[in-house]
């Protein structure tokens, strides 16, 4: 099954203490896009100016991303500039440039209105309730956001989360969402909202799923050197809906093994700037680290042994 992603292309410059890069491609529905479609095949709706190339064009299409969604307008791309410290966990805005997309009004082709699986990137939560009124009875729509949109536009975010399924969001966005300072009492509010599941991103603390009746929580995957977190949730997202998409059920079991596969996807992400690291990504070595997280986190319930 195919997914359809709502999100934006961009061209960022990066830095971090291992390096900078200027002027890469990047965007939340390029991270998104590169990940699913080691799993799915996947339609892209997104704006882009005049600085993207055909270049950049073959790079989504050697992947088998449908571009037949991406709008062209005069002028420059969405420019995003952000410099992280020795804590990757916090990155610094330099600059952003809307350009282009400052007149974004996502059209969703005919051909992907029937898409099963939607993910609705950090987008204006108007913009995301607009995709949902073109499309026709998805089986899974997941939505990502955050604290821009949470302090900005809550009563449109709100209205847009009663029609999605899945909510993507960090720690601090559910907290902020809901103003329990205890993340676990957000995840019972922001069920209530609309979203049947939660799925907090935690960054190198791993990930943690919430539904009514169950919590799973699964580790970062431990890596001797992070180059660039740009992207990586993102990149998480595309791993998770490209497994869902891959096998076609949305039930407890899948949704498990979806969070670990966005794990993984995440881990290679940050391995290497922007996401040159996907490029040469091998599907073998994607069920490998599979693998390796489940060795992260077996252990034997019913060993009786003394310490």
């Amino acid at each position: 099954m195919s997914i359809l992603v709502v999100g934006s292309v961009a061209f960022d410059c990066i830095k971090t203490p291992l390096g900078e890069v200027k002027n890469g491609l990047g965007g939340s529905a390029t991270y998104f896009s590169l990940a699913a479609s080691f799993f799915s095949k996947v339609n892209l709706v997104a704006v882009v100016g005049d600085d993207f190339t055909a270049s950049h064009e073959a790079l989504f299409h050697k992947h088998g991303v449908d571009l037949r969604g991406l709008q062209r307008r005069p002028g420059k791309s969405f420019f995003w500039s952000g410099e992280y410290g020795e804590n990757l966990n916090e990155c610094v805005t330099r600059d952003t440039q809307l350009n282009v997309f400052a007149e974004f009004a996502p059209e969703i082709p005919r051909e992907y209105q029937s898409t099963e699986f939607v993910f609705l990137a950090n987008i204006d939560p108007t913009l995301q309730h607009a995709v949902m009124r073109q499309v026709k009875k998805p089986k899974l729509v997941a939505l990502d956001t955050m604290n821009y949109w949470i302090h900005h536009t809550p009563e449109e975010l709100r209205k847009t989360l009663r029609l999605v399924d899945l909510l993507m969001i960090n720690d601090n966005e559910a907290r902020l969402l809901t103003g329990q300072s205890n993340v676990v009492a957000a995840a019972e509010k922001i069920l209530t909202l609309g979203p049947r599941t939660l799925v907090v991103k935690r960054g190198e603390y791993g990930v943690s799923m919430f539904r009514k009746g169950s919590t799973f929580v699964a580790p970062a995957f431990p890596l001797k050197r992070v180059c660039d977190p740009t992207g990586a949730g993102d990149s998480f997202a595309g791993g998770f809906m490209g497994y869902l998409a891959a096998t076609g059920a949305v039930n407890e079991a899948n949704l498990r093994r979806a969070v670990v596969y966005g794990s993984v996807m995440a881990s290679f992400k940050v391995e290497d700037f922007t996401f040159k690291r996907l490029l040469g990504l091998r599907r073998s070595e994607i069920d490998g680290r599979f693998r390796q997280f489940e060795k992260l986190t077996h252990f034997d319930g019913n060993s009786r042994k003394p310490l």
